[in-house]
């Protein structure tokens, strides 16, 4: 990711007297992967319920192909939904592998994720988490504190770039997030109230 760096120039370099974070677009990679996660079934793989729950969310041809690709053969599956066979414990990990990756799909291409984001052109408010600064001596430290801000207008951008992986512009949409706030470069995380 290259955008950050350039922004946190301007305070120095931000690791050199070992405040700890990351990218602030690495941050919202991980947040938008757990909102994806906390908006899906709560059971567990392991449990009874939540195996059945994946089983039948995984029902359509694309579902199928998904299982296929984690190793997960249509025979297998078919012992599996009528109760003749339950998966082991490697299978049930490759049954939530692909059910997380369909989840992320369905979101993405349903448009769902955009719509809550975007909260009907409202936005959603953002907590910002500077660097950990406790292990700075206090005459390097820089005065930082959280940050809580309403962010529109960039979530279509910042999803489809989260969906094609691709950091880089995933790291410029995080640069225009932070235009007035340039020492949040780099942050412990950040925080998404959607």
């Amino acid at each position: 990711m290259a955008g950050s760096e350039n922004l946190w120039a301007r305070w120095g370099d931000w690791g050199k007297h070992d405040a700890r974070g990351m990218k602030g677009g690495e941050a919202l990679i991980l947040e938008l992967n757990r909102i994806v996660h906390t908006s899906g079934i709560t059971s567990p793989v392991t449990s009874r319920r939540g195996l059945a729950a994946r089983l039948r969310y995984l029902d359509s041809p694309a579902d199928r192909e998904a299982l296929a690709e984690q190793g997960i053969s249509t025979r297998t599956l078919r012992s599996w939904t009528r109760g003749k066979a339950t998966p082991s414990p490697a299978s049930r990990e490759r049954i939530d592998a692909a059910y997380w990756w369909r989840r992320r799909e369905n979101l993405i291409r349903s448009g769902w994720l955009v719509r809550h984001l975007d909260n009907n052109g409202r936005g959603s408010r953002m907590e910002i988490y500077p660097v950990d600064q406790s292990h700075v001596d206090a005459k390097y430290a820089r005065p930082l504190s959280d940050r809580s801000i309403t962010v529109r207008y960039i979530w279509p951008d910042l999803v489809s770039a989260w969906a094609a992986r691709d950091e880089a512009m995933v790291d410029e949409i995080w640069d225009d997030v932070i235009t007035d706030y340039a020492a949040y470069a780099y942050v412990s995380s950040v925080g998404i109230g959607a």
